[in-house]
Parts: structure tokens; sequence; C-alpha cells
């Protein structure tokens, strides 16, 4: 490890995964924590299923959304991608002296509307504020819990021949906020994905164990989650290039700005991976949903090259997509 923290250990790439291999998994080990899922799984009167997450999006107000509606959505597709049913947030809230209460009124109502939409409670939750200077207007921590509903989920069960599906058009939250941030940069129409996505999750849990598993690609993107289902695994994945929805305003904008959308942050698709036979149901499931409607088959699992994520273009030649190595835009979420 570097001796100081930078801004890339918070990619969701190379780094954060070897900040939590090397100083957060020795210390806290677990069953339920070594699955690395971004919910964990744990013993109850029924399995339950739990994960946090904290908030430091910047600006706090973007096109699509802002920090309190990716607070709830954030956790609850988190939830979500490992089976669960949320029922119950916490919602905790840092203040910086100065932040106008204006706005503090506006992120709530975002947070109880979209609360409202997913079907979840906000029932505890704490608030501390900071001097002046020493935060960044608002940060927002949520921890989320509910109970098992599609149990087995893992990357442990991904089989060569496996459909890899996403809900929808990728990179448009990364973009979003680019552009939220640099308003004089590129002059595009992009708007956040974000979303809640519990009700497609159940749903998909409707094809047992022909659904092999669900993540939603937030921090690192398409590329980067895709990665890590592979990580010391037998499996590699070929994606078809054509195949990958990009909207294209965001493509146009990544072009200009030299960035790749397949490493910019999603907060509203799911990438699913499901057996062969179930490809179609899965495709079918998705579509009935808004935020499924623009659902496709984007590869395929396969043996050939084990741990490898290869992207083939239309002429059939191919190139290797790593883990993003640093942090293409920070503070995302």
């Amino acid at each position: 490890m570097e001796e100081f923290v930078t801004l890339d250990y918070g990619s969701g790439g190379g780094k954060t995964a070897k900040l939590i291999s090397e100083m957060i998994v020795p210390l806290f080990s677990n069953e339920a924590l070594n699955e690395l899922s971004d919910g964990a799984v744990v013993d109850g009167a029924d399995k339950i299923v739990m994960s946090t997450d904290s908030f430091v999006v910047s600006p706090v107000f973007f096109p699509g959304g802002d920090i309190g509606k990716l607070s709830v959505c954030g956790t609850v597709n988190d939830v979500s991608m490992a089976g669960g049913e949320i029922k119950y947030l916490s919602l905790a809230c840092i203040l910086e002296e100065g932040f106008p209460f204006a706005d503090v009124k506006r992120i709530l109502d975002s947070i109880q509307r979209t609360a409202e939409e997913a079907g979840v409670m906000v029932v505890t939750g704490d608030t501390k504020v900071v001097e002046r200077g020493r935060g960044d207007g608002i940060y927002i921590n949520t921890t989320g819990v509910g109970v098992l509903k599609t149990p087995g989920l893992s990357v442990k069960n991904l089989r060569a021949g496996d459909k890899i599906i996403v809900s929808g058009p990728v990179g448009d939250h990364g973009t979003a906020i680019m552009l939220a941030r640099n308003a004089n940069l590129v002059e595009a129409d992009v708007k956040s994905d974000c979303a809640p996505l519990k009700r497609m999750a159940l749903a998909l849990g409707g094809l047992g164990k022909d659904l092999r598993v669900m993540r939603d690609p937030t921090r690192g993107g398409l590329a980067t989650t895709l990665n890590e289902f592979i990580e010391d695994s037998e499996c590699g994945i070929e994606l078809k290039e054509d195949a990958i929805p990009v909207r294209p305003a965001v493509s146009t904008v990544c072009d200009i700005l030299g960035l790749d959308p397949l490493y910019l942050a999603c907060e509203g698709r799911m990438i699913c991976v499901t057996a062969p036979e179930a490809e179609e149901r899965a495709l079918e499931i998705l579509r009935n949903f808004p935020e499924g409607e623009s659902a496709v088959t984007i590869g395929e699992v396969t043996s050939a090259h084990p741990g490898t994520l290869v992207i083939r273009t239309a002429l059939g030649t191919g190139r290797i997509a790593n883990k993003l190595a640093g942090d293409q835009l920070p503070r995302i979420c």
C-alpha cells in the first residue's frame, strides 16, 4: 500500500480492490464478508441481506437526480443485487456549517419520494454538523436491511455458455456528473440513470438456479464489474462490442474527452448472468420494467481465457479490458 490515500482508492478499480483485500478483509474476515458482494447474506429468523454505502457525489444536484435519490437507489440496488427484498433504511447525514436549509429540504424530499417508489421505510438515522470548510455541503450514509428472496446468487455459479445481459445503456450517470461539473466543457443532453432496481431484481428471481448472479455496475462501470466476476476463476467473458448499448450523446462526450463509457458508472442499470436456456425469459422480464426496456444480451461466459474479459469488434478482433486502473472521475456517488 502507498503511504497516503489518493483518489484512485475510491475508483472502484484495482486500487479499491487492493485496499479491500489487503487492509479490510484480513481484519474483518468472515463467511459473509469474504464473498465480496455488494450486499451480505447473514443468518437471522430469515436470511437477512444487508448493505451500507456512503455518498459524497459532487455536485449534490445533477441532471436526473441528486445525492438524496442516489443514497436510496445505491443501497436499495446493492441489497437487491444480492437477492434481497429490502424493507428498511437507516439515514445518516453529515452537514457542513453554512449549507442552505433549502437544499437540505430539497434533498430530504427526494429521499422520501425515492424511498416510497422503492417500497422501503427510513426507520432510523443520525445527523452531524462539521465546521465550515471541513466538509463539502452534505455527505450521506444509508444502510439497508431486507430478507433473502433469491438465494444462491454468486459469481461461483458461472459456467461456460452463460449469457451476459445488461438492462440498458451504460455510462449515463458518470457522463451526467462530469457534465454537471463542467457546464462549458461539452454541450450534451445526458441525464443520470439513477433508479431503484428492487422490483426488477425480485422478478428475475423467478428464474431460480438459472439466474447465476446480478450486479449493478457503479464505480468502475461495466468492464470493472465483469472483471470482478471472473477474478481467480476458470471462466472468462467475451462481449460483442457492437451489442453494448451506449447512448449517442454519451459516446460523443467520451470520444471528445478520451473516456471509455465501459468504465463510467451507472446507478440504475443491472448486469445479470443467466443459463443459456433462460436468456429469452430474462430479457422478457427486464423489458417489462421502464428501467429494463432496453435490455440486451451483450456476451457470454467462456472457458477459452480464464480470468480475462475480451471485447470482440465487428471485424472479429478482440481487445482485453482490465479493471479500471485509476479513477476516470472521482466522487460520482
